[in-house]
């Protein structure tokens, strides 16, 4: 079924510090005609959000030997990083078309959260376009999976879109275990996907610190888990991780180009899974 294509109805504006980078950065989301889907300009560099223009190069030195910790997309000189949450705001709002302007090379991360980005949308308001757009659907079942098949997801077809992620690391683990769903309903996405934040062990901050990494950000601004649960702060959803997990879900999967009608299951999976999830999906459309 042919969708409406939409777009905000007047530029919504953020300012906020990037989670790898530590640089100040402005962004704002502008109305876009109908087709041009959803671009990042920075400077006088434009690129579309797509699975095509995903950057391979680590967003910081640090990650160079590690699995993505975050989307980045290529543009003609340099890189755009931590691109998930706003293109899952979008994602989950219904936003097909939007233009999205920077003034550093990666999205602020502002509460950690799709919530900034969603509330500014809304507060703009949305307005349909001319034209439609034909959701993608998997011609068969798709399967990505870790090295060890620990993380996995599928992708069957389905007469309605529902998108699922399980997550549990382990009775040892702080992290509570969970499940989120979410059937592209915007009312649903705004109240129960975009509050939750991303999310690390203590551990793995003092990791990062040790490298020069989240310096401008505390464990009140960041949702850090010590052994006792969340450090100076406090869970939005008894499964906020996962919900979290589920947001990434959305942003990355987005990059396919189009809406996705299938059934989507994702149990512990990361940007790199995502990412081979939504080649895998074009894939099996062609």
């Amino acid at each position: 079924m042919a969708l409406p294509r939409r777009t905000l109805q007047s530029p919504a504006r953020l300012s906020g510090v990037a989670l790898f980078s530590a640089a100040p950065c402005n962004i704002t989301l502008n109305p876009a005609p109908a087709a041009s889907g959803i671009r990042f300009r920075l400077d006088d560099d434009e690129v579309l959000a797509h699975i095509a223009s995903l950057s391979t190069d680590p967003i910081h030195p640090a990650f160079a030997s590690m699995a993505p910790r975050c989307s980045c997309l290529r543009t003609p000189t340099s890189q755009i990083g931590t691109v998930e949450h706003v293109l899952s705001a979008l994602t989950g709002l219904g936003v097909t078309d939007a233009l999205i302007e920077l003034t550093a090379p990666e999205v602020p991360i502002l509460d950690g959260s799709a919530l900034p980005f969603v509330r500014a949308i809304l507060k703009r308001g949305i307005q349909t376009l001319a034209g439609t757009l034909d959701p993608i659907a998997p011609a068969r079942p798709i399967r990505v999976e870790s090295d060890d098949a620990s993380a996995f997801i599928e992708i069957e077809p389905s007469d309605a879109p529902h998108f699922s992620y399980e997550l549990d690391f382990g009775a040892q683990s702080p992290i509570p275990p969970g499940a989120a769903h979410w059937r592209a309903d915007p009312d649903d996405y705004a109240k129960n996907i975009a509050p939750a934040r991303t999310f690390c062990l203590d551990s793995e901050a003092q990791g990062m610190r040790r490298l020069g990494l989240f310096r401008r950000l505390s464990t009140r601004d960041m949702l850090v888990f010590g052994s006792e649960g969340p450090i100076n702060n406090t869970l939005r959803f008894p499964d906020e991780p996962a919900r979290h997990k589920l947001l990434d879900l959305i942003g990355d999967l987005s990059l396919v180009g189009r809406p996705i009608c299938a059934r989507v299951r994702a149990v512990r999976s990361g940007h790199a899974l995502n990412h081979a999830a939504a080649r895998a999906l074009l894939e099996s459309t062609r």
